[in-house]
């Protein structure tokens, strides 16, 4: 009963992080705390989880014409080294992910109270985004996340783009970092766990609904506050785990 828990919960948060264009790391790594997972399963496992649903999600997006790849990629040119830096670092990160909590209610409170819409749209500084980029990176692969739940309400609140817009490359951008840290993995020796192959089925399988909805669907209020509950989950997470 509780592996068969565990993967219906799996399955809900990869539906619900997918139809925003996130992976879904941080929501598995808060699985498995409640789950009491080994440390050292936890991370890797949210990493490879975090590869196959935001690539279903980047694609779904990607098709209905939301991804914009001049916003994409200085972001991405910078994180990604980064991400594979922060993956080989080891640090206490209890007071950081505090501060993170902090930043992410903020941005909740502001995405909540004031609607987006393509009208407010600003031109993204290059400069800002290696900036953005690098730093997102970092503290990605020092917490084995793709850095979705960091970029998404930097890019809102910075008006540089939509909703289903952020969507798309938040996935995109997830999928690049979680695969520089894996590659981080990969270079200690990591062995994946017999385990993560059923895993993979059902993110797999829910990550390619929630794209669907996502991308599709749902419309623009659904999303906002959608988007909001998959921060306030990480947030729960980055608090009390």
């Amino acid at each position: 009963m509780q592996d068969l828990s565990f993967l219906i919960l799996l399955g809900i948060v990869a539906f619900l992080y997918s139809s925003v264009g996130h992976g879904g790391a941080s929501g598995y790594l808060a699985l498995m705390a409640l789950f009491s997972f080994q440390p050292s399963l936890m991370k890797s496992s949210a990493l490879i989880l975090n590869i196959f649903v935001s690539i279903t999600s980047f694609i779904q997006f990607y098709r209905a014409g939301h991804f914009r790849w001049k916003l994409f990629y200085p972001l991405a040119l910078a994180s990604v080294p980064m991400a594979f830096l922060g993956g080989t670092m080891v640090i206490s990160d209890s007071l950081y992910k505090k501060l993170l909590a902090i930043c992410l209610i903020l941005a909740i409170f502001r995405m909540l109270m004031k609607p987006q819409s393509d009208n407010t749209q600003k031109e993204a500084s290059f400069a800002g985004s290696l900036l953005i980029g690098g730093a997102i990176g970092l503290l990605s692969g020092m917490l084995g996340i793709g850095g979705g739940i960091i970029l998404s309400p930097i890019l809102i609140l910075l008006n540089w783009a939509n909703l289903k817009q952020t969507a798309a490359i938040s996935a995109l951008f997830i999928f690049v970092n979680s695969l520089a840290g894996f590659a981080g993995l990969v270079s200690k020796g990591f062995q994946p766990n017999a385990q993560i192959y059923t895993w993979l089925a059902v993110a797999f399988a829910a990550g390619l609904c929630g794209s669907y909805f996502g991308s599709k669907k749902f419309n623009v209020p659904t999303l906002r506050y959608t988007l909001a509950g998959g921060l306030i989950i990480a947030c729960l997470k980055l608090i009390f785990t």
